[in-house]
Protein backbone atom coordinates (compact mmCIF):
# COMPACT_ATOMS: atom_id res chain seq x y z
CA UNK A 1 0.00 0.00 0.00
CA UNK A 2 1.22 3.42 -0.97
CA UNK A 3 2.54 4.64 2.13
CA UNK A 4 0.28 8.39 2.32
CA UNK A 5 -2.29 5.93 1.70
CA UNK A 6 -1.45 4.18 4.19
CA UNK A 7 -1.17 7.01 6.74
CA UNK A 8 -3.97 8.96 5.78
CA UNK A 9 -6.10 5.94 6.62
CA UNK A 10 -4.55 5.62 10.35
CA UNK A 11 -5.53 9.05 10.41
CA UNK A 12 -8.68 8.38 9.76
CA UNK A 13 -9.24 5.68 12.27
CA UNK A 14 -7.90 7.88 15.19
CA UNK A 15 -9.05 11.78 14.44
CA UNK A 16 -12.61 10.68 14.93
CA UNK A 17 -11.59 9.88 18.46
CA UNK A 18 -9.19 12.85 18.94
CA UNK A 19 -11.18 15.34 18.18
CA UNK A 20 -12.79 18.12 20.37
CA UNK A 21 -16.09 17.17 20.80
CA UNK A 22 -19.89 17.30 23.32
CA UNK A 23 -20.96 13.99 23.52
CA UNK A 24 -24.00 15.06 25.51
CA UNK A 25 -26.94 14.26 24.32
CA UNK A 26 -29.21 16.48 22.87
CA UNK A 27 -31.84 15.16 25.45
CA UNK A 28 -29.08 16.46 28.01
CA UNK A 29 -28.72 19.24 26.52
CA UNK A 30 -32.50 20.28 26.29
CA UNK A 31 -32.66 19.26 30.11
CA UNK A 32 -29.75 21.76 30.95
CA UNK A 33 -31.81 24.55 28.52
CA UNK A 34 -35.07 23.51 30.16
CA UNK A 35 -33.38 24.74 34.21
CA UNK A 36 -31.77 27.49 32.53
CA UNK A 37 -35.39 29.10 31.63
CA UNK A 38 -36.97 28.02 35.03
CA UNK A 39 -33.84 29.69 37.08
CA UNK A 40 -34.72 32.69 34.70
CA UNK A 41 -38.14 32.77 35.72
CA UNK A 42 -37.53 32.26 39.07
CA UNK A 43 -34.99 35.31 39.22
CA UNK A 44 -38.30 37.28 37.74
CA UNK A 45 -40.71 36.41 40.66
CA UNK A 46 -37.85 37.14 43.30
CA UNK A 47 -37.39 40.56 41.96
CA UNK A 48 -41.51 40.67 42.18
CA UNK A 49 -41.11 39.92 46.12
CA UNK A 50 -38.47 42.27 46.43
CA UNK A 51 -40.82 45.25 45.06
CA UNK A 52 -44.06 43.79 47.77
CA UNK A 53 -41.29 43.64 50.98
CA UNK A 54 -39.69 47.22 49.67
CA UNK A 55 -43.51 48.65 50.16
CA UNK A 56 -44.10 47.14 53.15
CA UNK A 57 -40.79 48.46 54.48
CA UNK A 58 -41.95 51.86 53.74
CA UNK A 59 -45.61 51.45 55.31
CA UNK A 60 -43.86 50.08 58.48
CA UNK A 61 -41.32 53.44 58.65
CA UNK A 62 -44.88 55.08 58.09
CA UNK A 63 -46.72 53.28 61.37
CA UNK A 64 -43.60 53.27 63.62
CA UNK A 65 -43.47 56.79 63.25
CA UNK A 66 -47.11 57.33 64.79
CA UNK A 67 -47.72 57.98 68.54
CA UNK A 68 -47.97 54.58 70.20
CA UNK A 69 -51.47 53.74 70.50
CA UNK A 70 -53.01 50.20 71.07
CA UNK A 71 -54.23 50.48 67.27
CA UNK A 72 -50.88 51.72 65.73
CA UNK A 73 -49.53 48.39 66.93
CA UNK A 74 -51.71 45.97 65.87
CA UNK A 75 -51.15 47.59 62.59
CA UNK A 76 -47.65 47.15 62.86
CA UNK A 77 -47.96 43.62 63.68
CA UNK A 78 -50.22 43.15 61.31
CA UNK A 79 -47.78 44.77 58.40
CA UNK A 80 -44.93 42.61 60.06
CA UNK A 81 -46.79 39.79 59.24
CA UNK A 82 -47.54 40.62 55.61
CA UNK A 83 -43.54 41.56 55.34
CA UNK A 84 -42.35 38.18 56.76
CA UNK A 85 -44.79 36.03 54.80
CA UNK A 86 -43.46 38.05 51.73
CA UNK A 87 -39.88 36.79 52.98
CA UNK A 88 -40.81 33.30 53.63
CA UNK A 89 -41.68 33.68 50.23
CA UNK A 90 -38.41 34.84 48.96
CA UNK A 91 -36.74 32.39 50.73
CA UNK A 92 -38.98 29.64 49.41
CA UNK A 93 -37.86 31.11 45.65
CA UNK A 94 -34.46 30.75 47.05
CA UNK A 95 -34.17 27.40 47.38
CA UNK A 96 -36.09 26.49 45.07
CA UNK A 97 -34.11 28.44 42.37
CA UNK A 98 -30.40 26.47 43.99
CA UNK A 99 -32.36 23.42 43.53
CA UNK A 100 -32.61 24.11 40.19
CA UNK A 101 -28.88 25.25 39.77
CA UNK A 102 -27.73 22.47 41.16
CA UNK A 103 -29.12 20.16 39.93
CA UNK A 104 -28.28 22.03 36.18
CA UNK A 105 -24.92 21.61 37.77
CA UNK A 106 -25.27 17.59 38.05
CA UNK A 107 -26.05 17.65 34.34
CA UNK A 108 -23.06 19.89 33.83
CA UNK A 109 -20.39 17.70 35.68
CA UNK A 110 -22.02 14.64 33.99
CA UNK A 111 -21.38 15.97 30.72
CA UNK A 112 -17.47 17.07 31.53
CA UNK A 113 -16.98 13.66 32.93
CA UNK A 114 -18.11 12.52 29.61
CA UNK A 115 -15.92 14.48 27.80
CA UNK A 116 -13.06 13.11 29.76
CA UNK A 117 -13.73 9.78 29.12
CA UNK A 118 -13.58 10.42 26.05
CA UNK A 119 -10.44 12.00 25.60
CA UNK A 120 -8.92 9.64 27.72
CA UNK A 121 -10.01 6.60 25.12
CA UNK A 122 -8.40 9.16 22.37
CA UNK A 123 -5.26 9.39 24.15
CA UNK A 124 -5.21 5.84 24.79
CA UNK A 125 -5.53 4.99 21.14
CA UNK A 126 -2.77 7.14 20.28
CA UNK A 127 -0.25 5.59 23.05
CA UNK A 128 -1.37 2.58 21.87
CA UNK A 129 -0.47 2.85 18.16
CA UNK A 130 2.97 4.44 18.93
CA UNK A 131 3.99 1.60 21.20
CA UNK A 132 2.89 -0.76 18.53
CA UNK A 133 5.01 1.04 15.88
CA UNK A 134 7.38 2.13 18.53
CA UNK A 135 9.94 -0.66 18.23
CA UNK A 136 11.83 0.71 15.08
CA UNK A 137 14.60 3.39 15.75
CA UNK A 138 14.58 6.38 13.91
CA UNK A 139 17.83 4.75 12.10
CA UNK A 140 15.83 1.52 10.90
CA UNK A 141 13.12 3.17 10.40
CA UNK A 142 15.70 4.57 7.47
CA UNK A 143 17.20 2.11 6.80
CA UNK A 144 13.79 -0.34 5.83
CA UNK A 145 12.69 1.83 3.65
CA UNK A 146 13.68 1.85 -0.49
CA UNK A 147 12.75 5.22 -1.00
CA UNK A 148 13.73 8.72 1.28
CA UNK A 149 10.28 9.89 0.50
CA UNK A 150 8.79 6.72 2.02
CA UNK A 151 10.96 7.31 5.39
CA UNK A 152 9.81 10.92 5.72
CA UNK A 153 5.74 10.03 5.17
CA UNK A 154 6.45 7.45 7.90
CA UNK A 155 8.20 10.22 10.06
CA UNK A 156 5.32 12.58 9.20
CA UNK A 157 2.53 10.71 10.06
CA UNK A 158 4.47 9.96 13.60
CA UNK A 159 4.89 13.42 14.15
CA UNK A 160 1.39 14.35 13.16
CA UNK A 161 -0.34 11.24 15.71
CA UNK A 162 1.95 13.06 18.48
CA UNK A 163 0.68 16.65 17.85
CA UNK A 164 -2.74 15.26 17.83
CA UNK A 165 -1.73 13.48 21.08
CA UNK A 166 -0.32 17.03 22.66
CA UNK A 167 -3.66 18.88 22.07
CA UNK A 168 -5.44 16.05 23.67
CA UNK A 169 -4.03 16.05 26.37
CA UNK A 170 -4.37 20.21 26.81
CA UNK A 171 -7.96 19.49 26.47
CA UNK A 172 -8.15 16.87 28.94
CA UNK A 173 -6.21 19.12 31.16
CA UNK A 174 -8.87 21.55 30.16
CA UNK A 175 -11.69 19.56 30.83
CA UNK A 176 -10.35 18.30 34.24
CA UNK A 177 -10.34 22.37 35.60
CA UNK A 178 -13.80 22.93 34.53
CA UNK A 179 -15.19 19.90 36.47
CA UNK A 180 -13.04 20.94 39.26
CA UNK A 181 -15.25 24.66 39.29
CA UNK A 182 -18.44 22.86 38.69
CA UNK A 183 -17.38 20.22 41.57
CA UNK A 184 -16.32 23.39 43.80
CA UNK A 185 -19.41 25.36 42.49
CA UNK A 186 -21.97 22.58 43.37
CA UNK A 187 -20.19 22.68 46.75
CA UNK A 188 -20.91 26.24 47.21
CA UNK A 189 -25.07 25.44 45.98
CA UNK A 190 -25.55 23.11 48.75
CA UNK A 191 -24.00 24.99 51.66
CA UNK A 192 -26.23 28.18 50.51
CA UNK A 193 -29.01 25.66 50.25
CA UNK A 194 -28.80 24.50 53.53
CA UNK A 195 -28.14 27.94 54.64
CA UNK A 196 -31.78 29.16 53.28
CA UNK A 197 -33.41 26.24 54.74
CA UNK A 198 -32.47 27.26 58.07
CA UNK A 199 -33.31 30.68 57.00
CA UNK A 200 -36.89 29.66 56.42
CA UNK A 201 -37.12 28.04 59.21
CA UNK A 202 -36.20 30.96 61.47
CA UNK A 203 -38.50 33.44 59.53
CA UNK A 204 -41.20 30.59 60.68
CA UNK A 205 -40.30 31.06 63.52
CA UNK A 206 -40.86 34.65 63.46
CA UNK A 207 -44.13 34.38 62.10
CA UNK A 208 -45.64 32.62 65.10
CA UNK A 209 -43.98 34.88 67.58
CA UNK A 210 -45.74 37.70 65.62
CA UNK A 211 -49.37 35.78 65.86
CA UNK A 212 -48.54 34.74 69.19
CA UNK A 213 -47.29 38.84 70.16
CA UNK A 214 -50.59 39.88 68.65
CA UNK A 215 -52.83 37.50 70.80
CA UNK A 216 -51.14 38.06 74.34
CA UNK A 217 -51.29 41.82 73.56
CA UNK A 218 -55.31 41.28 72.75
CA UNK A 219 -55.86 39.57 75.61
CA UNK A 220 -53.88 41.15 78.02
CA UNK A 221 -55.57 44.92 77.12
CA UNK A 222 -59.44 43.27 76.28
CA UNK A 223 -58.69 45.95 73.31
CA UNK A 224 -59.19 48.79 75.68
CA UNK A 225 -56.81 51.48 74.72
CA UNK A 226 -56.49 52.50 78.26
CA UNK A 227 -55.23 49.39 78.96
CA UNK A 228 -53.11 49.62 76.88
CA UNK A 229 -51.38 52.65 77.82
CA UNK A 230 -51.23 51.46 81.25
CA UNK A 231 -49.51 48.47 79.99
CA UNK A 232 -46.86 50.50 78.16
CA UNK A 233 -46.10 52.44 81.72
CA UNK A 234 -45.68 49.77 83.93
CA UNK A 235 -43.50 48.21 81.30
CA UNK A 236 -41.02 51.71 81.73
CA UNK A 237 -41.37 51.41 85.06
CA UNK A 238 -39.82 48.22 85.60
CA UNK A 239 -37.74 48.54 82.90
CA UNK A 240 -36.05 51.90 84.98
CA UNK A 241 -35.86 49.57 88.35
CA UNK A 242 -33.87 46.77 85.86
CA UNK A 243 -31.20 49.55 84.26
CA UNK A 244 -31.24 51.64 87.61
CA UNK A 245 -29.76 48.64 89.75
CA UNK A 246 -27.79 47.01 86.67
CA UNK A 247 -25.79 50.51 86.23
CA UNK A 248 -25.30 50.95 90.05
CA UNK A 249 -23.64 47.88 90.03
CA UNK A 250 -21.42 48.28 86.66
CA UNK A 251 -20.19 51.52 88.43
CA UNK A 252 -18.53 49.56 90.84
CA UNK A 253 -16.83 47.29 88.42
CA UNK A 254 -13.15 47.99 88.62
CA UNK A 255 -11.79 47.71 84.79
CA UNK A 256 -8.87 49.75 83.53
CA UNK A 257 -8.57 49.47 79.88
CA UNK A 258 -5.48 48.54 78.13
CA UNK A 259 -5.72 50.30 74.66
CA UNK A 260 -2.95 48.33 73.56
CA UNK A 261 -5.41 45.24 73.68
CA UNK A 262 -7.56 46.66 71.27
CA UNK A 263 -7.38 48.05 67.82
CA UNK A 264 -6.79 51.68 66.99
CA UNK A 265 -10.10 54.03 67.52
CA UNK A 266 -10.93 54.83 63.91
CA UNK A 267 -10.34 51.58 62.19
CA UNK A 268 -13.28 49.79 60.39
CA UNK A 269 -12.96 46.60 62.03
CA UNK A 270 -16.31 45.95 61.89
CA UNK A 271 -19.15 45.42 58.72
CA UNK A 272 -22.43 46.68 59.36
CA UNK A 273 -24.77 43.84 60.95
CA UNK A 274 -27.00 45.20 59.01
CA UNK A 275 -27.93 45.19 55.28
CA UNK A 276 -29.59 48.77 55.44
CA UNK A 277 -28.79 50.69 58.37
CA UNK A 278 -30.96 53.15 59.65
CA UNK A 279 -29.49 54.60 62.72
CA UNK A 280 -31.80 55.64 65.37
CA UNK A 281 -29.44 56.37 68.33
CA UNK A 282 -26.03 56.80 69.00
CA UNK A 283 -23.71 55.64 71.93
CA UNK A 284 -23.18 58.03 74.76
CA UNK A 285 -25.58 61.21 76.07
CA UNK A 286 -28.11 61.30 72.66
CA UNK A 287 -30.52 63.57 72.97
CA UNK A 288 -33.05 60.60 73.71
CA UNK A 289 -31.17 59.60 76.65
CA UNK A 290 -31.08 63.34 78.07
CA UNK A 291 -34.61 63.40 77.82
CA UNK A 292 -34.92 59.88 79.38
CA UNK A 293 -32.29 59.70 81.30
CA UNK A 294 -34.06 57.49 84.09
CA UNK A 295 -34.51 54.91 81.36
CA UNK A 296 -30.67 54.71 81.54
CA UNK A 297 -30.79 54.25 85.40
CA UNK A 298 -30.55 58.02 86.21
CA UNK A 299 -27.52 58.79 83.85
CA UNK A 300 -28.08 60.20 79.95
CA UNK A 301 -25.99 57.79 78.47
CA UNK A 302 -26.80 55.03 75.69
CA UNK A 303 -24.77 52.23 76.04
CA UNK A 304 -24.43 50.97 72.35
CA UNK A 305 -25.81 52.15 68.77
CA UNK A 306 -29.36 51.61 68.07
CA UNK A 307 -30.16 50.63 64.16
CA UNK A 308 -33.89 50.80 63.12
CA UNK A 309 -35.10 47.71 60.83
CA UNK A 310 -38.14 45.53 60.18
CA UNK A 311 -38.83 42.79 62.22
CA UNK A 312 -37.60 40.12 60.68
CA UNK A 313 -34.52 41.51 59.39
CA UNK A 314 -31.31 39.63 58.84
CA UNK A 315 -28.45 40.17 61.56
CA UNK A 316 -25.24 39.04 59.95
CA UNK A 317 -21.80 39.07 62.35
CA UNK A 318 -19.40 41.94 61.47
CA UNK A 319 -16.28 39.95 61.98
CA UNK A 320 -15.60 36.71 62.43
CA UNK A 321 -15.70 35.27 65.98
CA UNK A 322 -17.19 32.80 68.93
CA UNK A 323 -20.45 33.01 70.66
CA UNK A 324 -20.23 33.29 74.28
CA UNK A 325 -23.35 33.23 75.47
CA UNK A 326 -26.98 33.82 74.50
CA UNK A 327 -29.88 34.83 77.07
CA UNK A 328 -33.45 35.49 76.96
CA UNK A 329 -34.24 38.19 79.54
CA UNK A 330 -38.45 37.93 78.39
CA UNK A 331 -37.92 34.33 79.82
CA UNK A 332 -38.63 35.51 83.45
CA UNK A 333 -41.94 37.50 83.58
CA UNK A 334 -41.34 41.26 84.47
CA UNK A 335 -37.57 41.45 83.43
CA UNK A 336 -37.89 44.09 80.59
CA UNK A 337 -34.09 44.27 79.59
CA UNK A 338 -32.64 43.51 76.53
CA UNK A 339 -35.39 40.33 75.64
CA UNK A 340 -33.29 37.80 73.32
CA UNK A 341 -29.43 38.92 73.15
CA UNK A 342 -26.49 37.25 71.84
CA UNK A 343 -22.92 38.25 72.77
CA UNK A 344 -19.39 37.05 70.70
CA UNK A 345 -16.33 37.08 71.31
CA UNK A 346 -13.76 38.33 68.31
CA UNK A 347 -10.08 38.03 68.67
CA UNK A 348 -8.57 41.93 68.33
CA UNK A 349 -9.85 41.98 72.29
CA UNK A 350 -13.33 43.34 71.58
CA UNK A 351 -16.97 41.62 72.36
CA UNK A 352 -20.08 42.62 70.43
CA UNK A 353 -23.36 42.38 71.63
CA UNK A 354 -26.94 41.77 69.59
CA UNK A 355 -30.15 42.77 71.80
CA UNK A 356 -33.94 42.51 71.42
CA UNK A 357 -33.86 39.63 68.63
CA UNK A 358 -36.69 38.23 67.78
CA UNK A 359 -34.93 34.60 66.73
CA UNK A 360 -31.47 33.86 67.78
CA UNK A 361 -29.91 31.62 64.79
CA UNK A 362 -26.50 30.55 67.16
CA UNK A 363 -25.60 28.84 70.09
CA UNK A 364 -23.19 29.38 72.79
CA UNK A 365 -19.45 28.23 71.73
CA UNK A 366 -20.60 28.31 67.75
CA UNK A 367 -18.01 29.60 65.49
CA UNK A 368 -19.51 32.17 63.23
CA UNK A 369 -17.77 33.86 59.87
CA UNK A 370 -18.14 37.91 59.05
CA UNK A 371 -21.26 38.56 57.24
CA UNK A 372 -23.47 34.98 58.69
CA UNK A 373 -26.64 35.53 59.71
CA UNK A 374 -26.89 35.15 63.56
CA UNK A 375 -30.38 36.73 64.45
CA UNK A 376 -33.46 38.37 63.44
CA UNK A 377 -34.12 41.88 63.93
CA UNK A 378 -37.22 41.98 66.57
CA UNK A 379 -38.51 44.05 69.93
CA UNK A 380 -38.28 41.56 72.80
CA UNK A 381 -37.69 43.23 76.07
CA UNK A 382 -38.10 46.51 76.76
CA UNK A 383 -38.39 47.85 72.99
CA UNK A 384 -40.21 51.15 71.56
CA UNK A 385 -40.17 49.29 68.39
CA UNK A 386 -38.26 46.74 66.10
CA UNK A 387 -34.46 47.76 66.24
CA UNK A 388 -31.48 46.11 66.85
CA UNK A 389 -29.55 47.07 70.24
CA UNK A 390 -25.49 47.01 68.60
CA UNK A 391 -22.93 47.38 71.79
CA UNK A 392 -19.12 47.34 71.96
CA UNK A 393 -16.88 46.16 74.89
CA UNK A 394 -13.43 45.41 75.57
CA UNK A 395 -13.48 41.46 75.65
CA UNK A 396 -12.09 41.23 78.99
CA UNK A 397 -13.97 43.73 80.83
CA UNK A 398 -17.31 42.07 80.31
CA UNK A 399 -18.56 39.28 81.57
CA UNK A 400 -22.39 37.35 81.91
CA UNK A 401 -24.24 37.57 84.89
CA UNK A 402 -27.92 36.58 86.52
CA UNK A 403 -29.58 39.29 87.64
CA UNK A 404 -29.92 37.92 91.39
CA UNK A 405 -25.93 37.89 91.54
CA UNK A 406 -26.21 41.51 90.38
CA UNK A 407 -29.29 42.49 93.22
CA UNK A 408 -32.51 41.13 93.59
CA UNK A 409 -33.70 42.77 90.98
CA UNK A 410 -37.64 43.13 91.07
CA UNK A 411 -39.17 40.55 88.98
CA UNK A 412 -35.93 39.22 87.25
CA UNK A 413 -34.43 36.91 89.18
CA UNK A 414 -32.74 33.92 86.94
CA UNK A 415 -32.56 35.81 83.55
CA UNK A 416 -29.14 36.37 82.48
CA UNK A 417 -27.21 39.65 81.00
CA UNK A 418 -23.82 40.52 79.95
CA UNK A 419 -22.25 43.14 82.64
CA UNK A 420 -19.24 45.83 82.32
CA UNK A 421 -17.64 48.62 83.89
CA UNK A 422 -18.23 51.47 82.68
CA UNK A 423 -15.29 51.82 81.00
CA UNK A 424 -15.41 48.78 79.36
CA UNK A 425 -18.19 50.32 76.95
CA UNK A 426 -16.68 51.31 73.75
CA UNK A 427 -18.79 53.76 70.91
CA UNK A 428 -19.07 51.32 67.90
CA UNK A 429 -18.75 54.10 65.08
CA UNK A 430 -15.09 53.95 66.41
CA UNK A 431 -14.75 50.49 64.68
CA UNK A 432 -17.54 50.56 62.00
CA UNK A 433 -17.35 52.06 58.17
CA UNK A 434 -18.04 55.50 57.61
CA UNK A 435 -22.06 56.19 58.12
Amino acid sequence: MNIRLFVAFLLGILLPQLVFTAPTSALAESEISKLRSQIDDRSNRLAEIEAEIAKYNSELQEVGAEKKTLQSAINQLELERKKVNAEISKTENQITSTDLEINKLILEISRTQKDINNTEAGIGAIIRSEYKDGDDSLIELLLSKDRLSDFWSTYEAHESIRDTLSTKVASLSSFRSLLEEKRDENESKREQLSSLKNQYNDQNEVLINNKQEQAELLEITKSEEKNYQQLLASQEQAREQVLKELREFESKLQFILDPNTIPTPGTAVFSWPLANVIITQFFGGTEFAARNASVYGGRAYHPGVDMGAPRGTAIMAPLTGTVRATGNTDAVPGCYSWGKWTLIDHANGLSTLYAHQDVISVTSGQKVSTGEIIGYVGSTGYSTGPHLHFTVYAKDGVNVRKFNEIKTVTSCGPASTPVAATEAYIDPMLYLPKY
